[in-house]
């Protein structure tokens, strides 16, 4: 397999700030994926979970930890390249998001969208802006239903919108943002869009429930939104990949090291020619 994406990939998803990834999941990755959130959403468990009051929504944070089957997302073979290209190699998982949407009721409004037209890692917009916030986090959504058709409850997306300083205009009568997309997109596919651009969930008109995993990594400095550590159970359970992914140190060492130290990342993609950084390194 060819791990490294085309050129032409990463000019799209910098001049729009996002990136379509057709099959990522194959038709049994797709049913094992969707055993495992049935489970979880049909259980009484409370940790993590994620739901309204008015039952639109329902799912589960830092969702690694409670199903395995999720856990073998954290390095997926043909997505963890490809972030890695978008974003660099220094790289931690921030959540894992696994939602159900249910469909509309019959009165909702065409002009619904839950949520509405937002970034994500609201912490650090909060902190700094919409004018100097760069790119810190790269999310990964597995779409596990069939979204072909319009008013599905897809994540919708405004090109371009992650190079604004602010928040992007929507016309007077209207509901989106001129040039909005709603992806039509199948089961397996995977959305990937970062932090900054403004995103949208479509109304649902369908009357299936739209089923979504969302794997979010963002720089290794950054904190995490679902969770501060793993549990010892859970990092027994995990590859030396997949520990460093969600935090854990790969090599103790005494001196100081500016690049971060060793990183099993790099030395994954080093061995598959894969590039491990964004920008060119800068000597101080």
């Amino acid at each position: 397999m060819d791990h490294k994406i085309p050129q032409s990939d990463i000019d799209f998803f910098d001049q729009n700030g996002f990136l379509i990834v057709r099959n990522a999941l194959d038709s049994e990755q797709v049913k094992d994926l969707i055993i495992a959130g049935d489970e979880l959403i049909d259980s009484k468990e409370q940790v993590n979970r994620q739901c309204t009051n008015d039952g639109r929504y329902d799912g589960f944070r830092n969702t690694i930890a409670l199903d395995s089957t999720f856990t073998k997302l954290i390095d997926h073979e043909l997505i963890l390249p490809t972030v890695v290209q978008l974003l660099g190699a220094s790289l931690k998982i921030m959540t894992s998001h696994l939602i159900y949407k249910y469909p509309d009721a019959e009165e909702t409004p065409d002009t619904h969208r839950m949520p509405g037209w937002h970034r994500d890692y609201l912490m650090a917009t909060n902190d700094l802006g919409n004018v100097a916030i760069p790119r810190l986090l790269v999310k990964c959504a597995y779409y596990l239903t069939d979204l072909r058709e319009r008013e599905r409850g897809v994540t919708m997306v405004a090109p371009g919108s992650h190079l604004l300083t602010h928040p992007p205009v929507i016309p007077a009568n209207q509901k989106d943002p001129l040039g909005a997309l709603e992806p039509s997109l199948e089961p397996g596919d995977c959305l990937i869009f970062e932090n900054r651009t403004f995103h949208a969930g479509a109304l649902h008109r369908g009357s299936e429930i739209r089923k979504t995993i969302m794997m979010g990594y963002g720089c290794r400095w950054v904190m995490p939104m679902d969770y501060v550590s793993q549990s010892k159970d859970v990092l027994a359970k995990l590859s030396p990949i997949q520990r460093f992914l969600v935090g854990e140190p790969y090599e103790e060492v005494e001196a100081f090291q500016p690049d971060g130290g060793k990183n099993p990342i790099v030395e994954w993609c080093n061995e598959r020619g894969i590039p491990t950084s964004r920008h060119p390194q800068v000597q101080r």
